[in-house]
């Protein structure tokens, strides 16, 4: 099974906890608080974590949009408020 996104460039689809922290220069305890929280998109399998590439390009994407601070708390409310949306209408979130 290959880790690496379907673009075919190299890059990962997956990033471990520790690897994505580093990326955006926050303690790993930080990130890991954020995804407990459901503030941060991760998959977990079994005991392990792992995030999205996609989720950390994006956290990019809307820093560099906005030109200024980007609150996680913020996309938390936005994915709670799609999966209760899903949830109501039947809709699959993915």
């Amino acid at each position: 099974m290959s880790t690496t996104s379907s673009a075919g460039d190299g890059s990962p689809s997956f990033y471990t906890v520790r690897e994505a922290a580093r990326l955006m220069r926050i303690d790993p305890s930080t990130l890991y608080r954020a995804i407990r929280e459901d503030a941060f998109p991760a998959v977990r399998v079994r005991t392990r974590y792992v995030v999205p590439a996609r989720a950390v390009e994006e956290i990019i994407r809307r820093v560099v949009e906005s030109g200024g601070v980007l609150d996680v708390a913020d996309i938390a409310a936005e994915r709670r408020t799609a999966r209760e949306l899903a949830r109501r209408t039947g809709g699959a979130l993915w």
